[in-house]
């Protein structure tokens, strides 16, 4: 009986672990106000269980649950927010929105061909 616990224990637990992924996202932020918008707003998205961005390296850390969300859509909400996410450039309203010592100065509005 004991084994058939352990076995099932370890069965669930295999199951959980393998639904969350983590990411690195490359951003654009550039201060402790960047650091707080984007963590508090991440917090509330949908799957997201762990967030943390080192200011200095600009690095953005997601953990998330691979059934809720995806690493395009959390760089879409950081896009949302104003700042560059990886690839995905930021939104150009949403980056001039941004207090003026958060708005990227290498900030280049893409033409629209």
């Amino acid at each position: 009986m004991k084994k058939l616990i352990l076995v099932l224990f370890c069965v669930l637990s295999i199951n959980v672990m393998a639904q969350k992924q983590s990411v690195e996202i490359k951003t654009t932020a550039q201060c402790g106000s960047c650091k707080d918008r984007i963590e508090k707003e991440l917090q509330f998205t949908k799957g997201v269980t762990a967030v943390n961005l080192d200011v200095e390296s600009q690095i953005l850390s997601v953990t998330y649950k691979t059934k809720k969300t995806d690493s395009d859509k959390i760089r879409t909400v950081v896009s949302k927010l104003g700042y560059d996410a990886d690839e995905i450039k930021a939104e150009k309203e949403a980056h001039f929105k941004l207090p003026f010592c958060c708005q990227n100065p290498d900030f280049v509005e893409e033409e629209k061909e």
